[in-house]
């Protein structure tokens, strides 16, 4: 599956996310205290907030608009079961050190 260039590792500082766009998709990148990545959906299913606002820790994310908890490994709603999951995209460091996306849906990985 191809991968998507979306800038330096340093785009995104540990335990935070970023929202980028790519073509008409949406997308959030989340980096944390220990380097793993995570692509997810921008926007949470349940009102459209947008995710990389939210407080991530523990491989988590939390809305900032309801505080619903999503597992960051496979987008699964973890607080609310009338809440939809989350779409996850593969995220890898590339060899220059740019952060690199497959947009086909799918469960993240984690880079070192």
């Amino acid at each position: 599956m191809p991968m998507i260039k979306l800038g330096p590792i340093d785009l995104i500082p540990p335990g935070e996310g970023r929202a980028f766009r790519i073509g008409g998709e949406d997308v959030a990148v989340f980096r944390t205290r220990t380097g793993a990545l995570y692509g997810v959906q921008a926007t949470c299913p349940h009102r459209g907030a947008p995710l990389a606002d939210g407080i991530m820790g523990g491989g988590r994310v939390v809305c900032a608009l309801h505080s619903l908890i999503f597992d960051l490994t496979d987008g699964r709603c973890v607080s609310a079961a009338a809440c939809g999951d989350l779409r996850t995209y593969p995220v890898t460091v590339g060899p220059e050190g740019e952060v690199q996306i497959a947009l086909e849906a799918g469960r993240s990985t984690e880079a070192a």
